[in-house]
Order: C-alpha cells, then sequence, then structure tokens
C-alpha cells in the first residue's frame, strides 16, 4: 500500500523549520544552511549534488532513506521559490537548475497555477491549486504503486499533518534557536496521540525523531 512521507525535514530547538526573509540568495531566510548544517556532509546529500565521498554514520542511514520507494513530491510554492503572488517571472525554474534531485513528478501548490516545467532526470514541475486530499489524490495517481513525499516547507508539512494524511515523518531537530520564521507545530496540540514515536541522537549534535502512524 502506497504510503504518504516525510523525510529529513529540519528545525531548530524552537520549532521553526525555515528563517524568516526568504530570497532568491536565502532560501531558508536568516537561518541560511545552519538548519541543514549537520546534514550536507552525508554521502546522500553530496551525492545529489554530484559531489563524491561522505559521512557513513548515523545521520547518513536517515539521510538515506529521503529517495527510496518514492513515486512522486507535494511541495509547497514557497519550497519551489520566492516569488508570491502571480508569477512575475515564469522563465525562472527553481532553486536546483536543469536536473534537480527528485527525478519524478513533483506537484507545486498554489493558488496561481502555470504551465508544467519539464526537467531533466525525471523531474516535473507541476503547480496546482488543491487541498491536500485533492493534491493527495492526484500525487498517489502519478506515485503508482510507490509512496508521496511530502517535500515542506513547514506549512505545507503542518496542513497535512493537520488533515491526518500522513504515515511516516522524519523530523531532525538541529541544535540551534531561530527565534523567528515559519513553525511547524503550530495549532497540531496531541498529535502524539496519532503516532509511535522513537528518537535518536547522534554525534553531530541532532535529533532525528520518527513518527509512525499507529
Amino acid at each position: 500500500m502506497s504510503l504518504v512521507r516525510v523525510h529529513n525535514f529540519a528545525v531548530s530547538l524552537d520549532g521553526f523549520g525555515t528563517g524568516e526573509g526568504q530570497s532568491f540568495e536565502q532560501p531558508f531566510g536568516h537561518a541560511g544552511s545552519r538548519l541543514l548544517d549537520r546534514f550536507l556532509d552525508t554521502r546522500t546529500f553530496r551525492k545529489m549534488h554530484g559531489e563524491a565521498g561522505g559521512s557513513t554514520g548515523a545521520d547518513e542511514a536517515f539521510a538515506s532513506n529521503w529517495g527510496t520507494g518514492i513515486g512522486a513530491e507535494i511541495m509547497g510554492r514557497n519550497k519551489f521559490g520566492p516569488q508570491r503572488g502571480p508569477w512575475v517571472d515564469e522563465d525562472w525554474r527553481g532553486w536546483w537548475g536543469d536536473d534537480p534531485v527528485f527525478h519524478t513528478p513533483v506537484f507545486v501548490l498554489t493558488h496561481n497555477p502555470r504551465p508544467t516545467i519539464r526537467l531533466k532526470g525525471g523531474t516535473t514541475f507541476h503547480f496546482i491549486d488543491a487541498t491536500p486530499a485533492e493534491a493527495l489524490r492526484i500525487a498517489q495517481e502519478a506515485a503508482g504503486e510507490l509512496d508521496v513525499r511530502i517535500g515542506g516547507g513547514p506549512s505545507t508539512v503542518r496542513q497535512f499533518l493537520a488533515a491526518d494524511l500522513i504515515d511516516h515523518m522524519h523530523v531532525v531537530i538541529a541544535p540551534i534557536v531561530l527565534g523567528r520564521g515559519e513553525r511547524l507545530w503550530d495549532g497540531l496540540e496531541g498529535l502524539e496521540e496519532r503516532f509511535d514515536i522513537e528518537a535518536v541522537s547522534t554525534p553531530s549534535g541532532v535529533t532525528h525523531v520518527t513518527f509512525t502512524r499507529r
């Protein structure tokens, strides 16, 4: 049975999944790379960006689950890019270049749909105005027997959690305090009642928390 999964989603100690002031130059706003610093040297992350080598410890073991068995992704518009409102530059095709890391259909949630973008490696960005349930139905049709990944950002993951549509979630708690930005957990009181939860801390200083639907 196809599952709905979240992987390698980093939050700060105070619960922020991104900083304030997102821009073309700073996808995570004032957080910079701090949410991901301890993951960037894993073999999985380096391979995503065409680099050799990388660490092979516990952080890599968690990171490597990101792409296994995934047939489609759903992401919020702010993960695709920092533009708001009507698209002012449809020539710009996202932060990942001509060969993005996804290699699957990707459904971008937006109130301003635009034409589909087809890139190298099998990545196709579809821009849809849909509820979480509607978007999931479309993504599951595209994924076939494979799973659907909810890629973020925080508000998108939060909406799918609120709608009780996520089967497995891996959150990485980074040992930083951001103070401002967009929080993951707001409005999700009692979330723990729906999941079996496990936590593993690694020498890098992060804590990996997994939520598995009961």
